[in-house]
């Protein structure tokens, strides 16, 4: 079969950009190292598609994913780390306050570029459940969704979206969940590396041994995941390629959480 043009191999496809927001960048609350210089790459990517969904973390000002909700520091002054406690729906990653509605810190980055009819979804809205997806809530249950009630998955589906592109931060969390939960609703994945950064957070084993970073199990679990890793410059040849295979979900991994 011969190879398609670009915007030809990009008519069931979608780009998700996944919280380019000041907090997450250098200088932010919760900044992810080099986090600014995924932007560029992004943006040159762009004109591949004609649907781009763009999301927004977007917490009220007591969430429960703070440490300060709960009255610990986050990151742990002794250890460096960020502390876990069990909610209603899990484990719990305790975050440093970021990216709060209506302040700087949850604003999208101003050299972000986007185009009329992007799509813009904020997650993280309920005070009670963390959101690192906007497929799923963290309890994988409840669902976030755009002003019009309408769900990402929705949304997608009704665009006859089969494939889906992922940029963004961080790797390692909220990008790598997105891959993760699109597996599940039935896309094929394409993470681009070099338009994500990761947070690379230590994993410890049960005796407190460091035996890796959440970038390296967030790796491992994409790929036994089906989902394709590439940089910018593969990607033109890897979207016009004609290949319908459809990955099947694995167990997940879920960073600093086991499920």
């Amino acid at each position: 079969m011969p190879y398609l043009t670009i915007k030809e191999a990009t008519q069931d496809t979608a780009l998700i950009v996944v919280d380019v927001q000041n907090d997450f960048c250098p200088g932010g609350a919760l900044a992810v190292a080099d986090g600014d210089q995924v932007i560029p790459v992004i943006n040159s990517i762009r004109d591949y598609f004609n649907l781009c969904v763009v999301t927004q973390d977007y917490h009220p000002e007591n969430h429960s994913s703070f440490g300060v909700t709960h009255g610990k520091q986050s990151p742990d002054p002794e250890t460096g780390g960020f502390p876990v406690i069990e909610l209603e729906y899990g484990t719990q990653v305790l975050w440093p306050k970021h990216c709060v509605q209506d302040t700087r810190g949850a604003d999208f980055h101003a050299d972000l570029e986007f185009r009329d009819g992007d799509y813009i979804l904020q997650k993280g809205t309920n005070p009670a459940i963390d959101s690192y997806s906007g497929f799923f809530e963290n309890d994988q249950k409840t669902k976030p969704r755009f002003m019009n009630g309408t769900t990402l998955v929705d949304t997608l589906r009704a665009k006859h979206v089969k494939r889906i592109v992922l940029t963004g931060l961080a790797y390692d969390f909220c990008v790598g969940w997105h891959a993760l939960d699109a597996v599940k609703e039935g896309f094929e994945v394409i993470v681009v590396k070099d338009a994500t950064r990761p947070i690379a957070a230590p994993v410890k084993d049960e005796q407190g041994n460091v035996i890796g970073t959440t970038e390296d199990a967030m790796t491992q679990q994409l790929i036994e995941a089906g989902v394709k890793i590439v940089d910018a410059d593969e990607l033109p040849a890897v979207l016009t390629r004609q290949d319908n295979q459809k990955p099947k979900p694995k167990k997940r991994f879920w960073g600093l959480r086991n499920q």
